[in-house]
């Protein structure tokens, strides 16, 4: 009864007690925080239970059963949620809204969520609750639509002051079709900022009509006069797509195939003729017999719960997609003594895999796991890649070396992989490749090519360096006529001497370990080689893969999903560059 009678709230506050005029407190009358509503009590709150649910959800789906206050507690908690009421039904600070709003937009942009979804009560009564606010309404769909346009501007800005202070872009383009049909083309650039950062951002996902060479090489050049870049792109990496090779004669840039394309394209022909054709085929069959049935599946997972272990789910692979396949054998490989014993307690008699079988598969695992790792090396954007090329074929091809104790058909998987991605590699611009080897300070010694081509690399990266300083010197002003004079000769040579010489001091400098960023190491240099890092910025900001751009239309698929499969091309665009935000320069001083 002591505590019963220090209660001055129910549910947890929402109702308190009506005062007499003398301060003391009416047991047998609550009053509502939110409306002022009054209700008589008779030990039960089952009708103010009901009156918050039909008139205040927000309260309700917040509200647990009475928990009235200890004889310890004070009854000013209780009294200070009077105090709140106003400001609760206080209209919000114009300020505050506007930074709620943005947030939402930035939500909705970010995260793939539909505009619609500012029509929700759920998210409405989520935002009163957070904000303390019970007046607080969502923004209309033209108010967010607007504030997305805004945030792509911001955006745009902030890559068109980095595009601006750049001294070289690389570019990577891909093709990719909607839910809705609409073909796109989708645009990204690399650079290293001033700062020896590297950039990576989206700058566009175009609508096109067409996929011919012409016209792809026409898009490219519209996006470099777009972002007023013409003068500033150096490479364009694309698939081998044949319009894209095709196109190469129109670019004047330099042209990069897709290396992880490269390896894809020759490994699905090592597969497809390897000798793994068959056991694989068997593993498709077993890993559907369990994926598509529960009742399988849930067999599958009696014997590994029984000993306490967690079962590893198989993986079903996608014959274009070489990736999936190495994981649906791993998987298959971590579940053999499973798959074994659950496939002899089956009714419907399975073909499974025997021990030779399972030695074949940890066979090609070995094979195709060094595969996995150069393509996810060389499909990053936050690091150097270009310049890993080289090294990486040359660890991909000592991998794939015939041994003596090699079985036939790994011999004859080895052989048709070297032997395709000897094509693709002849057909990659290895000179490109070859200068940013040696630009790349952990790689400079060359041991990736043999040793007669060494001389040859730095007999290129000499004329390069020659043509830049040719190419600088035009671009500045030209002192009138009458100042030119022989000594200016004798100055171009001691230029170019002053070249060679910075060259062979470059040469002469150690070599960094693996783990240490090449553009960290530029970054401290580069007072000492002047020369050097406008080529270095130039060649270390090309990716070796379109993997960057493909990365784009993985946000496309998200984001032109089935609830916004109408969006036009033009907010496609803003969406998707929204996602992939660049870093804003450092501001100096």
């Amino acid at each position: 009864m002591e505590q019963s009678s220090k209660r001055s709230g129910l549910l947890n506050g929402r109702f308190i007690f009506k005062k007499f005029s003398d301060g003391s407190l009416d047991k047998r009358t609550v009053i509502c925080i939110y409306c002022q509503a009054e209700f008589q009590y008779h030990r039960s709150t089952s009708s103010l239970q009901y009156h918050l649910r039909a008139k205040h959800a927000f309260a309700s789906s917040s509200c647990a059963t009475d928990n009235p206050p200890t004889a310890n507690e004070s009854i000013q908690p209780q009294q200070s949620t009077l105090a709140e009421f106003q400001n609760r039904y206080k209209p919000m600070d114009q300020t505050k809204y506007n930074t709620l709003t943005n947030a939402i937009a930035k939500w909705i942009a970010m995260d793939c969520r539909p505009l619609n979804i500012v029509n929700d009560r759920g998210l409405r009564d989520i935002i009163q609750i957070a904000s303390s606010n019970q007046l607080y309404t969502l923004p209309s769909e033209g108010t967010i639509a607007s504030q997305i346009h805004d945030l792509y501007n911001n955006e745009k800005t902030t890559k068109l002051e980095l595009l601006k202070n750049a001294l070289a872009v690389a570019l990577s383009g891909d093709h990719w079709t909607s839910l809705s049909n609409h073909s796109y083309l989708g645009v990204t650039a690399h650079l290293i900022d001033a700062s020896w950062t590297l950039q990576s951002f989206a700058l566009t996902v175009m609508h096109t009509e067409e996929r011919d060479a012409e016209s792809c090489a026409e898009c490219f050049l519209d996006v470099a006069k777009e972002w007023n870049i013409q003068e500033k792109v150096t490479t364009i990496s694309t698939d081998s797509a044949h319009s894209m090779i095709a196109a190469d004669s129109h670019f004047p840039f330099e042209h990069m195939t897709c290396i992880a394309h490269s390896l894809q394209q020759s490994i699905t022909v090592a597969l497809g003729d390897g000798g793994f054709e068959n056991i694989l085929e068997k593993c498709r069959k077993l890993v559907g017999h369990f994926k598509h049935s529960p009742i399988n599946n849930t067999e599958l997972g009696i014997q590994p719960a029984a000993k306490g272990q967690k079962q590893e789910p198989l993986v079903q692979d996608i014959s274009t997609r070489w990736n999936s396949t190495l994981g649906m054998v791993q998987h298959l490989l971590c579940n053999k003594a499973t798959i074994t014993a659950t496939s002899a307690l089956q009714k419907q008699k399975l073909s499974v895999p025997t021990g030779k079988d399972f030695e074949k598969l940890q066979k090609l695992e070995t094979l195709l796991e060094p595969c996995r790792f150069v393509t996810e090396l060389l499909g990053g954007e936050l690091y150097v890649s270009c310049s890993v090329v080289l090294p990486a074929f040359c660890h991909i091809f000592s991998v794939m070396e015939v041994s003596d104790d090699d079985p036939e058909y790994v011999i004859h998987f080895k052989n048709t992989f070297t032997a395709d991605l000897t094509k693709h590699k002849e057909g990659a611009n290895m000179r490109f490749l070859k200068i940013a080897t040696a630009l790349d300070p952990r790689f400079k010694h060359l041991k990736c090519l043999p040793k007669s081509e060494r001389d040859e690399v730095w007999n290129m990266m000499s004329e390069v360096l020659k043509e830049q300083h040719s190419n600088a010197e035009t671009t500045e002003l030209e002192p009138p006529e009458k100042k030119m004079n022989l000594p200016l000769v004798a100055d171009d040579e001691n230029e170019c001497a002053s070249v060679c010489t910075a060259l062979d001091r470059y040469r002469a400098e150690p070599v960094i370990s693996m783990e240490t960023c090449p553009l960290e190491w530029w970054s401290k240099h580069e007072g000492a080689y002047k020369c050097l890092a406008y080529v270095a910025r130039k060649y270390l900001a090309t990716p070796a893969t379109a993997v960057p751009c493909e990365r784009l239309f993985s946000l496309s698929g998200d984001i032109v999903n089935k609830k916004r499969a109408a969006l036009s091309p033009v907010n496609v665009n803003k969406l998707v560059c929204l996602r992939t935000p660049a870093t804003p320069p450092e501001a100096e001083g």
